[in-house]
């Protein structure tokens, strides 16, 4: 049962044991329980690294355990014949099956993983307006640019950037395929006819893409346009000035991440198109741009003016095209007046200086700030004659002085050597301190201004270009998607543009499509102490947080738990009374048993004479003796005997005292101080009570 306690003791109340037998402090309990919790979250979170599961991209997806059901059936049923497997990693035949990546029914595997995917490319399931996966290998459906940039250099300003359909380099799932922006610091820029045009009426626009920084991102973009229908669209001369309706994607330089949703509104007075940019996102975007996995985005706009952007189908920023936007789509009715302007006597004074003011007479302006220290003292050794710095004597002149044209040469200064030992050389000043006159340059205390008038503002007139437009979703409409970019880096993939008026259908694309990346992805990160192991090795101060965050609870543990020495294995020894004490005690107790006797009996011999001469004149008289007397004479007899005796002697005056017959025997007095040593018996004050 002891040892059921203890261990009850130990995973239950380490803590609390900690608080009541070390009594640490509030702050030492919470820097210990910190700790203990982080270790704790480790371990809690490489269980939950380890349980990778299909469900939790179905929660992701949006789709419930029925459409899950559902999906599982029709891929059974169309991939039934032609269903192979495959490895996930393996480098080998993903090569051979970049010819047959168009086929649908081949399943993935990972020796490395306990589950099986299958991929097969993803049809969409609605209307949609664009859909392209790039698993046929080809960019037919693609016009490469063959323009120039108009405000670049010469040497850069073509559009002669590099695209390949390719794999993933990491989690790769074969058979399926992205475009690839190949190289770096170079002009991109390539686009697609959509199946239809859309028009901005009814119906909601949905656009999604995905795209995996693969080496990261130093500077550049990951953006489409969604082209114009201008009549004359020409997708071999798609460049930075063709005309677009809307821009959106992922956009960094330097240490700013961007999410762009741009739209061009048209003025309906004069035909002027402006772009107008949505907020900035509403969360820290710099993971999706350097964790190296592929992301989604998702944008959804609405006849009812309002928008929402997506990243991994989380809403990351919502708003409204009327009101959330800059410059905002509707100009203000009244603008400031530019022919007005500030009267010449408009006083915009809030304070003046107060004009009764004066001067106090004993203010002197002129005191200086600073003045010579009286009290100080020049400190002895100072050497007033020798110089601060003096010319270097091992100093020569160089051999191609030319003292023509470099002037006369003088040796280089140096301190001068006899100042290093005294408290200073030269000629000696007093030290400067605060000067306790002064006051600096008067000033008149400042007063409200009785003529103030406020901050002047030019007065309000109409607008002339004022116009209200409640329906800017009726953006131009769009028949084409493009890509137009500058990296300084490489390798960026795209894959599985949609463009829908049905949210869910882009859902179900992207659960056929992106779900699927993520799971194998999720099924390939290292687990959460590989994961530390590679951040110490980058940072090893790491190894030192591990150390106290595992060592110290363990350390904990083994001190509050480990078996305590029964307190009856303790031999108590009895420790002596101090003799010395003791027999002063008794000394004073003799001296005062001594002193009483003798007050005793000087009492009884004068009671004693009194006595006696009472009864000679009784005798005399011839009266017989009282009962008094007789008793006295009695015992007066037994005084005589040794027999210690303690006896109440009546006086003939009444009341009466009691006195000891006899002295202590010496042996029982030896007896009994030996007892008192021990502490056998308590130290009496005599044998007279």
């Amino acid at each position: 049962m002891k040892a059921c306690r203890r261990i009850a003791c130990c995973h239950t109340f380490p803590f609390l044991l900690l608080a009541t037998r070390m009594k640490l402090d509030r702050g030492w309990m919470w820097r210990l329980l910190l700790l203990s919790s982080l270790a704790v979250a480790a371990v809690a979170a490489q269980d939950k690294q380890s349980e990778v599961d299909v469900s939790d991209m179905d929660d992701d997806m949006g789709l419930d355990e029925e459409e899950l059901k559902v999906l599982m059936a029709e891929d059974e049923e169309e991939d039934e014949e032609e269903e192979r497997e495959a490895t996930v990693m393996d480098e080998d035949q993903s090569d051979d099956t970049d010819t047959e990546s168009g086929k649908a029914g081949e399943a993935v595997t990972d020796a490395n993983v306990s589950f099986q995917v299958t991929y097969k490319t993803p049809v969409p399931t609605g209307d949609v307006y664009f859909a392209e996966t790039f698993d046929d290998g080809s960019l037919d459906r693609w016009q490469p640019s063959k323009t120039v940039k108009g405000d670049a250099d010469d040497d850069i300003a073509k559009y002669d950037g590099k695209w390949a359909v390719e794999q993933l380099k990491e989690n790769k799932v074969p058979g399926d395929q992205g475009l690839v922006l190949k190289s770096r610091a170079k002009h991109h820029a390539i686009s697609a006819i959509l199946d239809k045009p859309f028009v901005f009426q009814d119906e909601p626009l949905v656009i999604q893409y995905e795209v995996n920084f693969q080496d990261g991102i130093d500077c550049g973009g990951a953006y489409i346009k969604l082209l114009s229908d201008t009549g004359d669209l020409n997708l071999e001369q798609f460049h930075d000035r063709t005309p677009y309706t809307i821009m959106f994607g992922p956009d960094k330089c330097g240490e700013d991440y961007k999410l762009h949703f741009i739209f061009r509104h048209q003025n309906p007075l004069n035909k002027d198109l402006e772009e107008k940019h949505a907020k900035r996102a509403d969360v820290d975007l710099k993971k999706f741009y350097t964790d190296k996995k592929t992301h989604l985005y998702t944008l959804v706009l609405n006849p009812d003016n309002s928008y929402e952007m997506f990243i991994d189908q989380s809403s990351v920023s919502r708003g409204s095209l009327l009101y959330d936007v800059v410059p905002p789509v509707n100009p203000p009715k009244e603008i400031d007046d530019p022919n007005d302007s500030k009267p010449d006597d408009w006083d915009e004074r809030a304070k003046i200086p107060d004009p009764e003011a004066v001067k106090p007479d004993d203010w002197d302006e002129d005191a200086p700030a600073k003045i010579e220290d009286p009290d100080a003292l020049k400190p002895e050794g100072w050497l007033d004659d020798e110089p601060e710095f003096v010319s270097d004597p091992n100093a020569e002149k160089p051999e191609d002085w030319d003292e023509e044209m470099d002037g006369e040469w003088e040796a280089p200064q140096i301190p001068n050597p006899a100042c290093e030992t005294a408290p200073g050389c030269g000629q000696w000043n007093r030290p400067k301190i605060n000067n306790p006159l002064y006051k600096g340059k008067w000033k008149a205390p400042l007063v409200d201004n009785p003529n103030y008038q406020g901050v002047w503002k030019p007065r309000k007139i109409d607008n002339p270009d004022y116009f209200e437009d409640l329906q800017p979703f009726r953006m131009a409409p769009f028949k084409a998607l493009g890509l137009e970019l500058w990296s300084m880096t490489s390798d960026i993939y795209f894959d599985n543009f949609i463009i829908t008026s049905h949210k869910e259908v882009a859902d179900r694309w992207a659960s056929d499509s992106w779900g699927l990346k993520k799971l194998v992805a999720s099924a390939n990160e290292p687990g959460i102490f590989t994961q530390l192991t590679m951040a110490a090795e980058e940072r090893p101060w790491l190894w030192v947080i591990y150390i106290l965050t595992v060592g110290l609870p363990v350390g904990l543990a083994v001190l509050f738990c480990w078996p305590k020495k029964s307190e009856d294995d303790y031999v108590y020894k009895k420790v002596d009374l101090p003799q010395a004490d003791i027999e002063e005690e008794e000394d004073e107790e003799e001296e005062e048993a001594a002193a009483a006797d003798e007050r005793d009996k000087a009492a009884e011999a004068t009671e004693g004479a009194a006595a006696a001469a009472q009864r000679g004149r009784r005798r005399h008289r011839g009266e017989p003796q009282t009962s008094c007397e007789k008793e006295e004479g009695t015992e007066r007899l037994k005084e005589a005997n040794p027999t210690p005796t303690v006896s109440f002697l009546p006086r003939c005056g009444g009341g009466g005292r009691a006195v000891s017959t006899a002295a202590p025997h010496p042996t029982r007095t030896a007896n009994r101080r030996g007892r008192q040593a021990a502490g056998d018996v308590p130290a009496e004050s005599g044998y007279v009570s």
